[in-house]
């Protein structure tokens, strides 16, 4: 039968919106710079304004609200497959970034579906009409929504990124992001090769979709032909259905089942019954489980009943006795014995014997702890409430189960990873006034322990970690064992050399803790409370301070870089030699701080509170300090090069520099070329409150006024 010929008029040719040039490139390239243009699309709306939310981030005269949790949840579900650090409590951003941020999630897959829809009814994306490509099935057709989803969604993105991911996460690349995204490039640009077929050669996603691409401006295009008007389409389906039908078959899986339905029949019926064998097999396993659970809980139930009758105070059982059986209890590590020994350790008042029971729940280790921490919020309840004669009573029996609670810690140290002590009360006060126990947990790992509104104060931590890496091995992936101190109550807490990397701190009371040495690199302490607390040579760096008081605090050669600490409390602070760099510091008040030597250069100082804070030989290059308050602040010797003072007041603020007896000099300030060099090239033409003797020494200097001559 000869192939008919469908005419075009030449109105119809002088329509077309594909331009000469684009139709004389190859149809290799053209559908390559098609897909490039709708990578680049929906690459594109995410970016845009996901930029657009973190520089609305970075604005200091925005409020602050939290993330939208919407964003949190996605954060979290990202972070975890491409072993991202993750960040743990809801952050706070600038107002505008919740919107923003939104728009830059929403948008991609907007654009991707709208793609997606297109390509399903018309057989080409708007790109794809630009550059003269269609997309059609085996009857020359639109490949319909099931058809473009398997085409796009699985055949060219989800298999080539999917084998790259396996590839990445179990090879010596992870977790090493930029060389899977290179993997994932690779493989998606791999999958477009073309596979020999009998019809030709075609790319992964074609043959797995059961579609080819086509050039949409040839009327005798494999499979379809374009459908120039509307009036056409019909006719033009119709004429090419014998093709399509005789020429363009497609080998598809569907196909094969329907040629060969004995062989699909057999296939069907063997996967049938090998999935009702192995849900009888898996059926049995679990009966048999479940029975030999039941024998070993009605064994223990025996055993359990028999040591309680050797324990009841008609036994007669001497005391030797009586020990070796609470001994025994512990060894059952059943949820009755825990209970047990857990309620006899409250009412029991033979030492002898307490020192057994203590023992037995130790040996019992992990599982014993719920019941232990039950019996600690009921006991400090009690002890609140009790009457004064009683309050020496409940506090000795609340003692004894601290002291049980700590001696587990220690013995299972590194095996508590999401062990919850939740609003545990390990701390107490005599009602001398004096600590009757204090909480030691020295040199333990206790990475992934919750800890949240528990009261630790006084406790020691020193040396201990609170962060490991998981079971991967690896630092800063999904699955590193962090604890949870939100809320947490660590007055005069001994955290020196501590491991406290990533730890959420939020809202967490560290008064006159002691936290030299510590590290505290991105850590969350958001609105926690370090006042007077000893931070010398703490590690800070990308830490979050968020509204924190570090009032007195003592900050010596502490590491701050690009630590967030927005609105924070600084006042009397001592920060010589404290490292600020990059840090923001916008609405900070450090007035009558110590800041002798410390490295602000590129920090963000606007709208800081720096008045008579002392500065003296702080290096400020390129800092931030719009609108700051440095009244009565000691600048002398200070480096500005490069700082933005507009707004900045400057009354009663020292910045000539002064001579100074070397014998006096507490801190010895750091080389900064010479005098004229410390203003040299800075700007106060919007610097407020200037007066003479300050503006003769800026214009000597090298500084810029307009008064300057």
């Amino acid at each position: 039968m000869a192939t008919p010929i469908v005419r075009r008029n030449d109105s119809q040719s002088s329509q077309s919106k594909t331009p000469a040039k684009v139709n004389s490139l190859p149809l290799v390239t053209r559908r390559l710079a098609a897909w490039s243009v709708e990578m680049t699309l929906v690459v594109a709306s995410g970016l845009i304004p996901w930029g657009l939310g973190a520089y609305a981030n970075s604005r200091s005269d925005l409020n602050r609200v939290p993330l939208n949790p919407v964003l949190v949840v996605t954060q979290r579900a990202i972070a975890r497959p491409l072993a991202l650090p993750v960040s743990y409590g809801i952050p706070n951003v600038a107002w505008p970034t919740n919107y923003l941020w939104m728009l830059a999630l929403i948008a991609p897959v907007t654009l991707s579906w709208w793609q997606l829809y297109l390509l399903a009814k018309t057989g080409s994306t708007l790109p794809k009409r630009w550059f003269g490509v269609r997309v059609v099935n085996e009857q020359g057709k639109a490949p319909g929504l099931s058809g473009a989803i398997a085409r796009e969604g699985i055949g060219r993105l989800s298999v080539p990124v999917s084998i790259a991911y396996i590839l990445w996460r179990y090879s010596f690349a992870f977790p090493n992001l930029g060389l899977f995204t290179f993997l994932a490039v690779l493989m998606v640009l791999g999958e477009s090769i073309a596979l020999s077929s009998r019809q030709g050669r075609r790319a992964f996603h074609d043959w797995f979709a059961g579609t080819e691409a086509i050039d949409a401006k040839r009327p005798n295009g494999r499979g379809a032909l374009v459908k120039t008007n509307e009036s056409e389409a019909t006719a033009t389906e119709a004429t090419l259905a014998p093709i399509a039908a005789t020429e363009t078959k497609l080998p598809t899986l569907w196909r094969q089942m329907r040629q060969n339905s004995n062989l699909a029949l057999f296939a069907v019926t063997l996967a049938s019954m090998t999935a009702v064998l192995a849900a009888l097999i898996g059926t049995q396993v679990y009966i048999q489980k479940q029975q030999n659970q039941r024998e070993n809980t009605q064994v223990n139930s025996q055993k359990f009943l028999e040591l309680v009758k050797q324990l009841s105070p008609n036994s007669g059982a001497s005391l030797e006795e009586r020990q070796s059986t609470i001994l025994a209890m512990g060894g059952l590590n059943d949820p009755q014995s825990i209970q047990f020994l857990a309620d006899l350790l409250v009412n029991e008042t033979n030492p002898v014997l307490l020192n057994s029971i203590q023992q037995a729940l130790t040996t019992v280790g992990i599982p014993a702890i719920p019941e232990l921490k039950n019996k600690n919020q009921f006991l400090g309840n009690e002890l609140q409430s009790a009457a004064p004669q009683e309050r020496e009573l409940w506090q000795k029996r609340l003692q004894l189960n601290q002291q049980t609670i700590n001696k587990i810690l220690n013995v299972y140290s590194g095996k508590i990873n999401g062990l919850d002590l939740t609003r545990t009360t390990l701390s107490q006060t005599s009602l001398t006034g004096n600590s009757s126990f204090n909480l030691v947990l020295e040199n333990i790992d206790l990475s992934g322990l919750k800890l949240k509104s528990a009261d630790l104060n006084q406790a020691s931590f020193k040396g201990s970690r609170f962060r490991s890496v998981g079971e991967d091995g690896r630092w800063d992936t999904f699955d590193d064992a962090i604890a949870d101190l939100t809320q947490v109550q660590m007055k005069q807490a001994n955290l020196t050399d501590a491991n406290l990397s990533r730890v959420l701190l939020t809202g967490s009371d560290l008064s006159r803790a002691s936290l030299n040495r510590a590290n505290l690199e991105s850590a969350r302490l958001i609105g926690a409370n370090l006042s007077s607390a000893q931070l010398v040579g703490a590690d800070l760096q990308g830490a979050v301070l968020e509204n924190a008081s570090l009032t007195g605090a003592d900050l010596g050669d502490a590491k701050l870089n690009e630590a967030n600490l927005y609105a924070a409390r600084l006042g009397r602070v001592i920060a010589i030699g404290t490292q600020l760099s990059f840090a923001n510091l916008t609405k900070t008040d450090w007035q009558g701080a110590d800041l002798s030597g410390a490295y602000l250069d590129h920090a963000n100082l606007s709208n800081a509170n720096l008045s008579t804070s002392r500065m003296t030989g702080a290096v400020l290059r390129s800092a931030q300090l719009e609108n700051a308050n440095l009244r009565n602040a000691d600048l002398s010797f200070v480096d500005l090069r490069g700082a933005n003072v507009a707004g900045a007041d400057f009354k009663d603020t020292i910045i000539a520099p002064t001579k100074q007896d070397p014998a006096d000099q507490f801190v010895q300030t750091p080389d900064t070329g010479t005098v004229s060099a410390v203003v040299k090239g800075v700007d106060f033409s919007q610097a407020k409150n200037l007066d003479t003797k300050q503006l003769a020494y800026i214009c000597t200097q090298g500084g810029i006024h307009p008064r300057c001559p």
